[in-house]
């Protein structure tokens, strides 16, 4: 059987190649989710399908090379501990509910401006989200941090870090 975090990668990685060959595949596939379509309930060039699809598109290099980085290693582990098909619904349904609350706060923060919820930050951060649930005593190492920290405290101040940083969708 195939490993379902190669088959996701596999995916992303022929989505954001495919984006750089066209740059209009993914707008016009409505593989993005922008805001005004989603509220205006505009079923083309991202509506309905875009919040969903939209996890599996990335802006730039490091930025899908750092989610399928992130997803290798969260997932993998989160893969050994809840099986294929919980697997699934945390990393699927992450992604949706990370695509519609970047919709909603993304209303509130900016109305005027018409975003974009590109990225699967959503689905990453449910991964480890649930990762600090099942196995909280588990320390990692953190780049440039010598000592292990438990990985609770890493998901949570990695968020924390990530709402600070420009084009990021926190509200994921």
């Amino acid at each position: 059987m195939l490993n379902p975090i190669f088959i996701i990668i596999g995916i992303n990685l022929f989505i954001f190649i495919a984006a750089n060959i066209s740059d209009t595949l993914v707008y016009d596939l409505g593989l993005w989710a922008p805001l005004d379509y989603c509220l205006n309930g505009y079923m083309g060039h991202g509506g309905a399908w875009g919040v969903f699809t939209s996890m599996f598109t990335h802006v730039g290099f490091t930025h899908v090379i750092f989610n399928m980085l992130a997803l290798y290693f969260f997932g993998s582990y989160v893969l050994n501990l809840t099986g294929l098909k919980q697997f699934l619904a945390i990393y699927l349904g992450g992604g949706l509910l990370g695509s519609i609350f970047y919709v909603l706060f993304g209303t509130l923060i900016s109305p005027d401006i018409p975003g974009l919820a590109i990225g699967a930050s959503g689905a990453i951060f449910a991964l480890g989200g649930t990762l600090a649930v099942l196995t909280p005593r588990v320390k990692v190492y953190i780049m440039f941090i010598p000592i292990p920290v438990p990985l609770w405290i890493a998901v949570i101040g990695g968020g924390l870090i990530m709402s600070f940083m420009p084009n990021v969708a926190w509200e994921a």
